[in-house]
């Protein structure tokens, strides 16, 4: 991964825990859905004009031109946007992995609906704005808003398209300008499949560098390195690389760094992780305890106390199902650090207590519910313990074994504390056995410490650093 990539997730990733993450998406991201871009869903448009599309830089011009040519009449392009991209095609894979991310300000020009259904497949709550009075409202426990400034394919005839358009915008839509302004000042944007060619984004982003000068908020975008095209002359090439350069430098001006790749997989890798180290932010605290020997109740409590304060403290978020013997001394310990650091408890806790009233069989399938549900907040998953009572007799807790399956099935990275016993010492068998499977992150150093932390101890309390330092190395991600 390039350096310019890693230093870019780094700086990112502070700006999704602070909140202050946002994505503004042009049609470069929805095209391998399966969608054309702006000149393809012209195009048939162009031919009624006798004009070569692909000569044409100017494609608002263009489709000004066909609406002209029909004395004014728009139903020819409305019905150009509703027939490409009114089918419901999936999101990618990059929309996904976007959708995972704690972004709460969506932007885009795209007139599909990718962004809101990736969101809503990952679970949110979605507020879509692509007219001005929706502007004024607000859905509640909304957890993404995604601004549509150029309309929704459901709303053709109010679609920005136009050179008309364009010059009207500040009159007709001009209160998204200002809501854009406010979110460039605010947040930290990523842009993704934009040419930036807009007319009204330039002036917003000149707007902003006018007002803040020499403090303009960093934001990214990611461009293709530009390649030679099949059948392109040298001197086209040339001219386009060029220009690409021209661009990228350009941008500078406005504090918006440019990110290339040389291929657009390269996006979803580096999203992948993104997501990957995010996820990685909150470890996932599996286990119980009905017998704590050979250590006894004292040592064992103490602990894991020490231990859930030392997670919160080290920023590391904590998520508990409250497991008998366990979970509450790690929720005890990493309370007890929130209140002393005066943090938040929903910044540094996830907490899903099982319920224990009700059928067999109703209990099992909300169980299961629950274990997936906060499985899924963690990028990582420690195992401790793992045992209980059954008729009186010391058992391993099946519970564990089944929570290290979800965790492996969902992408957390399991460390399974072998040293505590139990189901935890079967784990970490298992585990040890086939490192490059489980915990495919860590390098031979941190195989090495996961190994040592497996291994018998009469000092529990020995075991939090190097638990700590395996949880450092796997949230700093990718090397």
């Amino acid at each position: 991964m390039k350096s310019s990539i890693k230093a870019f997730i780094d700086e990112y990733l502070s700006e999704l825990i602070e909140g202050n993450a946002a994505i503004f998406a042009g049609a470069g991201l929805s095209v391998p859905a399966g969608y054309v871009d702006w000149r393809e869903l012209i195009r048939p448009l162009s031919k009624e004009l006798d004009l070569d599309i692909d000569l044409e830089s100017d494609l608002v011009t263009v489709a000004q031109f066909h609406v002209n040519a029909n004395g004014y009449n728009r139903h020819k392009l409305h019905k150009a946007v509703i027939e490409a991209l009114s089918v419901d095609n999936p999101p990618t894979e990059n929309h996904r992995l976007l959708a995972r991310l704690p972004i709460r300000v969506w932007w885009t020009t795209n007139y599909d609906k990718l962004l809101e259904t990736a969101l809503r497949e990952a679970g949110k709550v979605v507020d879509v704005k692509s007219a001005v009075p929706q502007l004024a409202t607000t859905r509640p426990r909304r957890d993404a808003t995604i601004y549509k400034m150029h309309g929704d394919v459901d709303r053709p005839d109010e679609a920005v398209a136009t050179r008309d358009d364009f010059e009207r915008y500040f009159r007709d839509r001009g209160a998204f300008i200002t809501a854009l302004a406010g979110d460039l000042v605010s947040k930290t944007f990523l842009f993704l499949g934009f040419s930036f060619t807009d007319p009204n984004l330039e002036q917003v982003l000149a707007r902003v560098r006018l007002t803040f000068t020499s403090n303009q908020r960093r934001h990214f975008a990611v461009f293709r390195t530009r390649k030679k095209a099949p059948g392109e002359t040298e001197k086209a090439f040339e001219h386009f690389r060029n220009r690409q350069a021209l661009v990228i430098e350009d941008l500078k001006r406005f504090n918006v760094r440019v990110l290339l790749v040389d291929e657009y997989s390269e996006i979803t890798e580096f999203l992948a992780e993104l997501v990957s180290r995010y996820r990685r932010r909150t470890v996932f605290v599996s286990g119980s305890a009905a017998n704590f020997e050979p250590w006894g109740q004292t040592a064992v409590l103490d602990f894991l106390q020490q231990l859930g304060q030392r997670l919160v403290a080290s920023g590391t978020r904590t998520a508990t199902g409250l497991g008998t013997g366990v979970g509450d001394a790690i929720f005890t310990g990493a309370l007890r650090e929130v209140r002393r650091s005066n943090g938040s408890i929903e910044d540094s806790l996830v907490l899903r207590p099982f319920p224990h009233t009700g059928t067999a069989d109703d209990l099992a399938a909300l169980w299961e519910d629950y274990r997936q549900e906060i499985v899924s907040h963690a990028g990582i998953s420690l195992f401790l313990f793992g045992n209980r009572y059954l008729e009186g007799d010391v058992v391993t807790a099946k519970g564990v074994f089944r929570e290290f399956e979800i965790a492996v099935a969902q992408g957390s990275a399991v460390v399974p504390v072998g040293a505590t016993g139990s189901a935890s010492k079967e784990l970490a068998d298992v585990v040890l056995g086939d490192p490059a499977k489980f915990v495919p992150s860590l390098d031979e150093e941190g195989i090495n410490v996961l190994r040592a932390i497996s291994a018998p101890t009469e000092d529990l309390i020995s075991l939090i650093e190097p638990i700590l330092h395996l949880v450092r190395k796997l949230q700093e991600g990718t090397p």
